[in-house]
């Protein structure tokens, strides 16, 4: 069937008040892959919609319209910047060039891709980019003094929630499936109440302490500072003679238990020296970025009885990571500084 009947069906369809989806589903229900796509269904309605009575496409003046001409290409980059979700069918309707000349100029031509927004804490003010950049300055600063310094003195440690049971992200949950075979379901799940707040602190050679707050609970600047003077100690058994060499930093977040009174006299009375880590920052703190999105990922879809079986696979976990895997992550903050710094404190794109 040539492109002229398809135009007559399409004019006779529109007549009768027939919108362009039901009258592609009927082309495609008797004409079935050699049907007109839906973008020319869409452009033929509409035209028809507005009084065209021609059946032949127009002709064409001069040289052949070339898909990806400057001229295209800064429509396409105008459409964008008015929308940053229009899609690509909306952009091929709309000046007219096919789906993959859309794709290759985006992707191409204007070096663009679509990503989904990533969740932050909170929309940073003026005065969070600024203290972000001065803090990310600083630590650069005294990364770049001594890098082997600052490797052997640093540590690092935060609190998470582990669930008795995390649903696997969609994502994660990816499998291969043979040609023609059903694709297997994924529902919708929500985590399981049981869980455990564990606190660990780690350094350039492994993990310190492992602290997981009693059941019934919470954690406050006292039982934070009692956290801290066991951490100490255990410092005195894993890493002896650390303490007498020097000062150490301890990188952890403003979080209103790390500002406490009773915390912060800890922090004296042990010795450590805290990094001022900025507000809203996730981006400098190792366990957010580093530690805790690969231990959360190796056991989610895994189903724990009690908060036992969770606390062995934390610990179980944490044991078979080389020596090379911590002292990638009391690194990476130089990496992760240098990204803050660069982009005036804000969040950094993953």
């Amino acid at each position: 069937m040539g492109k002229i009947e398809y135009h007559a069906v399409i004019k006779f369809l529109t007549k009768v008040g027939k919108n362009a989806k039901e009258i592609h589903d009927r082309l495609v229900a008797v004409y079935n892959d050699t049907a007109s796509s839906y973008a020319t269904v869409t452009r033929w309605h509409k035209e028809f919609r507005h009084g065209r009575e021609s059946l032949e496409d127009d002709s064409r003046v001069g040289r052949t319209f070339e898909a990806t001409s400057e001229d295209t290409v800064d429509r396409v980059e105008a459409m964008i910047m008015e929308n940053r979700r229009v899609k690509v069918e909306e952009i091929s309707l709309e000046i007219r060039i096919s789906h993959g000349s859309v794709c290759t100029i985006i992707n191409h031509h204007l070096g663009m891709s679509k990503v989904s927004a990533r969740w932050v804490p909170r929309n940073l003010s003026l005065h969070d980019r600024l203290q972000g950049q001065t803090s990310s300055e600083e630590l650069l600063t005294l990364y770049n003094a001594y890098p082997a310094g600052f490797k052997s003195r640093v540590m690092t440690g935060d609190e998470t929630w582990v669930h008795h049971w995390d649903p696997e992200t969609k994502l994660e949950s990816m499998a291969w499936k043979q040609k023609g075979s059903p694709t297997p379901l994924k529902f919708w799940t929500q985590p399981l109440a049981g869980k455990i707040m564990a606190t660990i602190f780690w350094d350039a050679g492994g993990v310190l302490l492992v602290d997981v707050l009693p059941r019934g609970s919470t954690i406050t600047g006292k039982y934070y500072a009692g956290v801290l003077g066991r951490l100490r100690d255990s410092i005195r058994q894993k890493r002896r003679g650390k303490l007498t060499r020097g000062v150490l930093l301890l990188l952890h977040d403003n979080a209103p238990v790390h500002k406490a009174h009773h915390a912060q006299a800890a922090l004296r009375d042990c010795g450590f020296e805290q990094f001022n880590h900025p507000s809203y920052s996730p981006d400098l703190a190792p366990n957010d970025y580093f530690l805790f999105r690969q231990l959360k990922s190796s056991l989610r879809g895994r189903r724990f009885d009690d908060n036992d079986e969770v606390k062995e696979a934390v610990m179980m976990w944490l044991e078979e990571q080389l020596e090379s895997f911590w002292l990638a992550g009391i690194q990476s903050p130089s990496r992760q500084v240098v990204q803050m710094y660069s982009i005036k404190g804000n969040y950094i794109e993953k």
